[in-house]
């Protein structure tokens, strides 16, 4: 089966949870309800990588936290197709590539399969269309020539009156620019700086200062305004033959945001729900979109999201400040269940601070975790299938775990939730332990709910992608995976310690089997004494 179907959108119909999600709209700075253009379904566009070098954490988040945003759609019921384009030709990866003795398009291809390994290692489901900007030069091509017609871009000419190549979208012919981001035009300090921005290119790995692999537009002087922007450039005179296509307009290549309107109105239509990317792309790459994508006349996204930064010690994390974390490097070090739940632990509009205490307490998460579905699936003899976990809808989670996703997708209170849950099933599951041969109604009430609630927790980590029975973590340390040996030797070193409590008690000896008991509760191991003797397991 495809991973980026879900079986659950094949079974079930829209949620009721559904009408009560909320979502952030960057245009508005409002989280108002969500409603979808189509009834249960939903669109949405997310900027990708320009594969100009290696994936760092600072990359991977926004993934993530479009993943997590689609997996709850697809749990509320909707049917969602998500593009994640690929930018396959820039002047990053132009420069970059001859400074290398590489082909520009050998390359992009090297790193667009790093940054594809990257995303399935931690977990991203595929999404449902990943289009190159290379496979739609005609589609950006009659998209550029459609905002001519409109009366919104010009031909800059060359010295002989012949078109050059370079084609701007003229800013002032549309009263609406900065309708995202709300930014005054017409002033020349603004004017000034949006030049600058529009040169910087849409990158994470844009800092504001200079930066070589961000040069300026070539034919900067036939622009009519500074604000105006490029939608086609002509070729810079090291510029390979293969990177540079015919047009009406002149022999030249896309502009940084031409191939998103272009791609997104090719698979999801003239009007889409959501446009997604990270947080310092809502000015130019964002707006600039969407000036022409109105300008070309169409509806375009309806409401745009946009994730905050990965942060190192307060700084923003990019390859230009020197602080990136290569994914290599990061899953060289930690299991990449632990490197998933870090980097959407909070909530996707919320900085996300980098360290190994972020790492630290995710390995915790995972081992309070693990310990819980392992104890439960002993005592029930068997655990619930993966159909029954990616099938159990919203309306079947508990309620404060749906109304925290509900509420712009919460992440830290919905993993708030899933703890709580947790917590208060470690509490049952002693009491089934200390009253194990106690048969009858109450006991078999007690198991029912300790199998509902199991189910619901593994439902509750699958809409986080982090169910530690799923194929996907199949080699990670944890429930019923090849850690038995140790977990034997662990037993046999408590059961060691539980037989020589049980002789100082049978002494008398009340200090030394108290003695006993807090070391163990200091090494997080917990004690419940049944009638047929102790049993332990790892404290939550």
């Amino acid at each position: 089966m495809d991973k980026s179907s879900h079986p659950q959108n094949d079974k079930h119909s829209v949620s009721l949870a559904a009408a009560d999600l909320r979502l952030y709209d960057t245009a508005t700075h409002q989280v108002t309800p969500f409603h979808p253009i189509e009834e249960g379904r939903v669109g949405i566009y997310v900027c990708g990588a320009t594969v100009q070098s290696s994936p760092h954490i600072g990359h991977i988040r926004t993934t993530l936290a479009f993943d997590l945003i689609r997996r709850w759609l697809m749990r509320l019921g909707y049917q969602v197709t998500l593009v994640r384009n690929v930018t396959d030709i820039d002047d990053k990866i132009l420069d970059k590539a001859s400074a290398a003795g590489q082909r520009w398009w050998e390359r992009a291809y090297i790193y667009e399969r790093e940054f594809s390994r990257a995303y399935e290692a931690l977990g991203a489901l595929p999404p449902t269309y990943e289009p190159r900007a290379t496979g739609h030069i005609t589609d950006m091509i009659d998209l550029v020539q459609r905002i001519i017609d409109r009366g919104h871009a010009y031909v800059v000419p060359d010295a002989e009156g012949n078109p050059s190549g370079n084609v701007y979208f003229d800013v002032p012919s549309w009263p609406d620019y900065g309708e995202l981001t709300h930014q005054q035009t017409g002033t020349q300090a603004a004017d000034e700086q949006a030049a600058i921005a529009d040169r910087m290119g849409p990158s994470v790995d844009a800092d504001g200062r200079d930066d070589p692999y961000n040069p300026a537009d070539q034919g900067e002087a036939g622009k009519r305004n500074p604000r105006d922007f490029a939608l086609w450039k002509a070729p810079k005179p090291t510029d390979p033959s293969t990177a540079r296509w015919k047009t009406p307009f002149g022999t030249g290549r896309p502009g940084w945001h031409l191939e998103c309107s272009a791609m997104s109105h090719r698979y999801l239509g003239a009007d889409f729900d959501i446009h997604g990317g990270g947080l310092d792309l809502r000015f130019p790459h964002h707006e600039n979109e969407m000036a022409q994508s109105h300008a070309a006349g169409w509806g375009f996204a309806h409401r745009w999201m946009h994730t905050a930064w990965v942060t190192q010690k307060g700084e923003k994390m990019s390859k230009s400040l020197g602080n990136g974390l290569s994914v290599d490097q990061v899953l060289s070090a930690y299991p990449a269940w632990v490197v998933r739940y870090a980097l959407i632990s909070v909530q996707y509009r919320s900085m996300l601070e980098w360290s190994d205490q972020t790492l630290h307490e995710a390995q915790g998460a995972y081992g309070r975790i693990a310990n819980f579905i392992e104890r439960a699936g002993a005592i029930l003899g068997g655990q619930p299938s993966r159909d029954q976990v990616e099938t159990l809808g919203a309306d079947g989670l508990p309620a404060d775990f749906t109304r925290a996703m509900n509420e712009d997708i919460n992440a830290s209170a919905a993993l708030a939730a899933i703890f709580s849950t947790i917590r208060s099933a470690n509490s049952s599951m002693d009491d089934l332990d200390r009253n194990r041969s106690t048969a009858g109604p109450e006991r078999d009430e007690a198991l029912e709910d300790l199998r509902v609630t199991l189910l619901q927790v593994r439902a509750m980590l699958d809409v986080f992608g982090l169910d530690p029975l799923a194929d996907q973590w199949s080699d990670q340390a944890g429930p019923n995976r090849d850690d038995e040996p140790m977990q034997q030797a662990l037993d046999a070193l408590i059961r060691t310690r539980l037989d020589q409590r049980a002789e100082a008690r049978k002494a008398k000896d009340f200090n030394q089997a108290d003695q006993i008991r807090n070391e163990l509760e200091e090494a997080g191991i917990a004690i419940v004494d049944t009638p047929d003797g102790p049993t332990w397991h790892l404290n939550q």
